[in-house]
């Protein structure tokens, strides 16, 4: 939820940003930058979209509806005007692309953040247009420029990253415990009773609010952190631990349940987008 505190900044947080000036004629603005672990990109926004996304590391992106785990090449895409957070988790090397939405009327319906996964073609095209960038010579970034829009436009959703968050102040406190301890094991019985809800209720606002069930939500959150642990080179059997699972076989049960690949599998399959 968009805090008050946030909407009377607005004017303040915006004018942090230096103009991206994209325009009818230069519709997209390319950049790569290198940041250190611990790195955090305070509350902002564009009014261009923007699209995140890492080849090297681990970042997190923020919004007041949500939370998006990025392991290498995936991206998030962030409709004009979305207020977002970015942090590091641990050294991140990062390609980012500000989309005039207006003059690429092909995204004029992505209105919603969504987290999509960049093929090396998509990430060649980005970091010739950000190379090109500044060039007198523009005829290289003529010719990448409606090959990257469409190459985006056609990426593939990724299945993992997502984790919406909730607005009631009971459900709200529930996944922020979670989010300090995904390990946590404990019923939604158990969470109810801390929370003031009944079991019920709280079943309920799961479900309306983040579109998941409790368990869902919970074995979302695992996920997500599974796969950023992994992507830094964390053993198998140390993530399952870490993430409250008895054996690194019931771990992996489920990344092959869901994901549709084994941990080893599924980081494989990425190297090779």
């Amino acid at each position: 939820m968009k805090s008050e505190k946030f909407e009377n900044l607005e004017p303040v947080w915006r004018q942090r940003f230096l103009p991206i000036r994209t325009d009818a004629e230069n519709p997209v603005v390319a950049r790569m930058w290198d940041v250190e672990g611990g790195f955090r990109d305070p509350w902002h926004a564009h009014e261009e979209a923007q699209l995140i996304y890492v080849t090297r590391g681990v970042a997190r992106a923020l919004t007041p509806n949500g939370i998006w785990t990025l392991a290498p090449f995936q991206a998030i895409w962030m409709p004009p005007g979305m207020l977002h957070e970015l942090h590091a988790i641990g050294d991140v090397t990062a390609r980012t692309a500000y989309v005039d939405a207006a003059a690429a009327p092909e995204f004029r319906t992505w209105t919603q953040c969504r987290v999509v996964q960049v093929g090396q073609l998509l990430d060649a095209l980005l970091v010739a247009l950000a190379v090109s960038s500044g060039d007198s010579d523009t005829r290289r970034a003529g010719l990448a420029l409606p090959l990257f829009l469409l190459e985006l436009q056609r990426a593939l959703p990724a299945l993992t990253g997502t984790l919406p968050l909730p607005e009631d102040r009971r459900l709200r406190a529930v996944c922020e415990q979670l989010l300090l301890c995904p390990e946590n094991n404990d019923t939604i019985d158990v969470w109810g009773a801390r929370v003031g809800a009944s079991t019920r209720t709280l079943a309920r606002l799961f479900r309306d609010e983040t579109g998941l069930s409790f368990g869902q939500w919970r074995q979302q959150l695992r996920l997500v952190e599974a796969v950023a642990r992994l992507a830094q080179g964390v053993p198998v059997a140390t993530v399952a631990v870490e993430l409250g699972y008895q054996s690194p076989s019931a771990f992996t049960s489920m990344f092959r349940k869901t994901l549709g690949a084994s941990p080893q599998r599924y980081l494989r399959q990425r190297d090779n987008l």
